[in-house]
């Protein structure tokens, strides 16, 4: 048995599926188009901007740090 079957990847993984999140957006009350505080704050780059909205585009790097929490003025985020 080699050293790689213990470390197995992730081949079959399709682009463009969605990974559930842990970060709670509320896109209600978010100006995002006008604020971006989250998305220029977080140092992994988790967050980024669809249109109006903000969205978590790759939650698995998310560290947890919740910086995005501290710096968003309406509440909007929460890190679980």
């Amino acid at each position: 048995m080699g050293l790689g079957s213990f470390f197995k990847r992730n081949k079959d993984k399709k682009e463009g599926t969605e990974i559930a999140s842990h970060i709670d957006i509320d896109n209600d009350n978010c100006r995002g188009a006008d604020c971006e505080k989250c998305v220029i704050a977080c140092p992994n780059n988790v967050l980024s901007k669809d249109g109006d909205l903000t969205v978590a585009r790759n939650p698995i790097t998310c560290k947890y740090c919740r910086v995005c929490e501290a710096i968003c003025p309406n509440d909007c985020i929460k890190v679980n």
